[in-house]
């Protein structure tokens, strides 16, 4: 082999050499996350690069990405006993986030298997003091209870829990039928109350109508009244002016034909009241009177 050979094949291994060390040392750290390097085996917080081209030192340099975007995990079904002894099945869902990259790398192997694990007893620690009532009526603030504990525990890790969300609560079938029967009963009540409220209602409206109906007719009746009183008041005041112009001699003459529609009549015995023989005296005086004017008169 001749010396071109031999050079052009170290050319080769070393442009091969260089293009492997640009490969380990060049990373790009995408805009979702951080890079925890670790140089000979340590990291610290001048370490923690963050998004963009980033070069590392062959050999003494090994990086990490660690993603910061929010994420989820759920926890299958489990099995918790309620306060009054009641067993419920009740699964949900994590949502969470790494906010510190390093403590999240040195602290913590698997950050969302060891975030399930706990949220698992934390569960069985929440509903265990919670009547099975309030379980099942206070959703949200078991789900904030829960994201606190969690919180509390995943904060060494360098995460956060964002939210917690109960997905299901399965009750065993016995008070699952019990509750059937309670909504069934409440859905009656309601019903009859609601009936009840309409009759109710109704018959208000009926007595207030009869109770509008009773003033208008009293307030017609007193208007009807008003206007017979003003009609015998009128005649009266007419009987009462023409009353005033009758002189005893007309008295009189009236008593005569009231004598004279008497006698018509088949009666035989009548009463005359003692004013009528004071009424007539003046007539009979005039009758006397012209008997002694006329010359042929006869007594």
């Amino acid at each position: 082999m001749d010396l071109g050979s031999v050079m052009l094949i170290a050319l080769i291994v070393v442009v091969g050499l260089l293009i492997v060390l640009v490969a380990i040392s060049v990373r790009i750290v995408p805009q979702w996350a951080k890079m925890v390097v670790y140089r000979w085996g340590q990291a610290g917080p001048q370490l923690v690069r963050n998004p963009g081209l980033r070069f590392l030192i062959p050999v003494a340099d090994r990086g990490s990405i660690v993603d910061l975007r929010e994420q989820f995990i759920e926890v299958p079904r489990q099995t918790a006993i309620t306060k009054d002894n009641a067993p419920l099945g009740v699964d949900f869902l994590i949502y969470w986030k790494i906010v510190d990259p390093l403590m999240s790398q040195i602290n913590v192997a698997n950050f969302a298997g060891a975030l399930q694990g706990v949220a698992a007893t934390s569960l069985r620690s929440v509903i265990g003091d919670i009547p099975l009532d309030d379980v099942l009526s206070q959703r949200e603030k078991i789900n904030e209870t829960l994201r606190l504990k969690l919180d509390e525990v995943t904060e060494r890790w360098g995460g956060k829990v964002t939210t917690v969300e109960i997905r299901e609560i399965l009750p065993p079938p016995a008070v699952q039928e019990a509750m059937n029967r309670q909504l069934s009963a409440e859905r009656t009540r309601r019903a009859v109350i609601t009936e009840s409220e309409g009759t109710r209602q109704a018959t208000i409206n009926v007595a207030e109508g009869d109770k509008q109906s009773a003033i208008l007719r009293a307030e017609g009746d007193r208007q009807a009244a008003i206007l017979r009183a003003q009609g015998f008041s009128n005649a009266l005041k007419t009987i009462f002016e023409a009353a005033q112009g009758i002189d005893q001699k007309t008295m009189a003459l009236q008593y005569l034909d009231a004598l004279k529609a008497l006698g018509s009549g088949p009666a035989t015995k009548f009463i005359i009241p003692l004013e009528f023989t004071q009424l007539i005296e003046p007539i009979g005086s005039m009758v006397r009177s012209g008997m002694a004017k006329a010359p042929d008169a006869k007594p």
